[in-house]
């Protein structure tokens, strides 16, 4: 079944978000949520903040302090920008790059929760997984598409004589 794209340029450098009214109101509901881990510091956040430096310790915890306050408010930033601009009939090019960036922190935090692995099979429709993990197929096609999208205002590549 073929879909239409998320994301279509709107002729001036911007995109209008095709969205359904379902995909917009759960997209809405996602930043807070992982807004609200994320202050709690809960377990599923880690792998927004990996370690920089496994092996050392001392080093990691001082790449920590120097770094922590500068990556939260990013995460922070990028989610509620993807929260408020679920209202906007268009967003430039900036917004939606900010856009990509909430996706892969939502996916990031959904994918822990659910210990997605490359190789994993998908849940059964009965299983009890099977709605978030839909979910996160989702926030990937949405990640995939903003991006496409984007790629598209990019010069295009000059041929080699």
């Amino acid at each position: 079944m073929w879909r239409a794209r998320h994301f279509v340029p709107d002729g001036t450098g911007g995109f209008r978000p095709q969205l359904r009214r379902l995909e917009r109101a759960v997209l809405a509901d996602l930043p807070d949520r992982v807004l609200a881990l994320i202050e709690e510091r809960h377990p599923a956040t880690a792998r927004l903040f990996p370690a920089a430096y496994p092996a050392d310790p001392e080093a990691d915890a001082d790449y920590r302090r120097a770094t922590a306050a500068e990556l939260l408010e990013a995460r922070r930033t990028c989610l509620r920008a993807l929260a408020e601009g679920l209202r906007q009939r268009t967003i430039s090019a900036e917004e939606l790059e900010v856009w990509v960036a909430a996706f892969e922190t939502l996916r990031l935090v959904l994918g822990t929760q659910l210990d997605v692995q490359e190789d994993m099979t998908p849940p059964a429709p009965d299983d009890p997984l099977a709605a978030p993990f839909a979910l996160y197929q989702f926030l990937s096609l949405l990640q995939d598409e903003a991006v496409q999208a984007l790629s598209g205002l990019l010069p295009e590549e000059a041929e080699a004589p």
